[in-house]
Protein backbone atom coordinates (compact mmCIF):
# COMPACT_ATOMS: atom_id res chain seq x y z
CA UNK A 1 0.00 0.00 0.00
CA UNK A 2 1.32 3.53 -0.87
CA UNK A 3 0.91 7.00 0.45
CA UNK A 4 -1.49 7.59 -2.78
CA UNK A 5 -3.55 4.51 -2.06
CA UNK A 6 -3.95 5.69 1.94
CA UNK A 7 -4.94 9.44 1.00
CA UNK A 8 -7.38 7.77 -1.36
CA UNK A 9 -9.02 5.64 0.95
CA UNK A 10 -9.22 8.18 3.87
CA UNK A 11 -10.65 10.44 1.84
CA UNK A 12 -13.59 8.18 0.55
CA UNK A 13 -13.89 7.15 4.24
CA UNK A 14 -12.81 9.55 6.42
CA UNK A 15 -12.86 12.83 4.90
CA UNK A 16 -11.60 15.72 6.84
CA UNK A 17 -8.08 18.15 6.07
CA UNK A 18 -5.12 15.77 7.36
CA UNK A 19 -4.13 15.37 2.96
CA UNK A 20 -5.31 18.82 1.59
CA UNK A 21 -3.26 21.57 0.24
CA UNK A 22 -2.80 23.55 2.58
CA UNK A 23 -2.17 21.47 5.56
CA UNK A 24 0.79 20.24 3.89
CA UNK A 25 1.72 23.24 2.59
CA UNK A 26 2.03 24.34 5.84
CA UNK A 27 3.98 21.51 7.10
CA UNK A 28 6.31 21.79 4.12
CA UNK A 29 5.29 18.50 3.21
CA UNK A 30 4.36 16.84 0.02
CA UNK A 31 2.80 13.03 -0.43
CA UNK A 32 6.35 11.82 -1.45
CA UNK A 33 7.46 13.16 2.00
CA UNK A 34 5.54 10.07 3.74
CA UNK A 35 7.08 6.90 4.45
CA UNK A 36 4.56 3.68 4.49
CA UNK A 37 4.88 0.64 6.98
CA UNK A 38 2.77 -2.07 7.43
CA UNK A 39 2.04 -2.94 10.84
CA UNK A 40 -0.68 -6.39 10.41
CA UNK A 41 -4.06 -6.74 11.25
CA UNK A 42 -4.61 -4.02 8.15
CA UNK A 43 -3.03 -1.03 10.21
CA UNK A 44 -0.20 1.46 8.39
CA UNK A 45 2.02 3.68 10.50
CA UNK A 46 2.64 6.58 8.01
CA UNK A 47 5.46 9.62 8.78
CA UNK A 48 7.00 12.47 7.38
CA UNK A 49 9.03 14.93 8.98
CA UNK A 50 8.06 18.88 9.32
CA UNK A 51 9.20 21.29 8.31
CA UNK A 52 9.45 25.49 9.53
CA UNK A 53 9.81 28.33 6.93
CA UNK A 54 13.52 28.17 6.89
CA UNK A 55 13.32 24.14 5.96
CA UNK A 56 14.60 22.68 8.53
CA UNK A 57 13.02 19.69 10.61
CA UNK A 58 11.04 20.48 13.47
CA UNK A 59 8.78 17.45 14.35
CA UNK A 60 6.83 14.82 12.70
CA UNK A 61 4.00 13.86 11.06
CA UNK A 62 3.11 10.10 12.48
CA UNK A 63 -0.36 8.77 11.99
CA UNK A 64 -1.40 5.17 11.88
CA UNK A 65 -4.27 4.38 9.40
CA UNK A 66 -6.59 1.48 9.53
CA UNK A 67 -7.75 0.29 6.20
CA UNK A 68 -10.71 -1.66 7.62
CA UNK A 69 -12.57 2.58 8.87
CA UNK A 70 -10.00 4.66 6.53
CA UNK A 71 -9.30 6.28 9.64
CA UNK A 72 -6.41 8.38 10.76
CA UNK A 73 -5.35 8.25 14.18
CA UNK A 74 -2.48 9.36 16.64
CA UNK A 75 0.08 6.71 17.43
CA UNK A 76 -0.62 5.19 20.69
CA UNK A 77 2.71 5.32 23.46
CA UNK A 78 3.87 2.02 24.88
CA UNK A 79 3.40 2.29 28.86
Amino acid sequence: MTIYDIKRIHEEKDSDYFFSLDTMKFFHQTLKSFSVKYLGNDKYRISAPMRDFSKKIVGFTVRIFDYNTGKLEFEKEEE
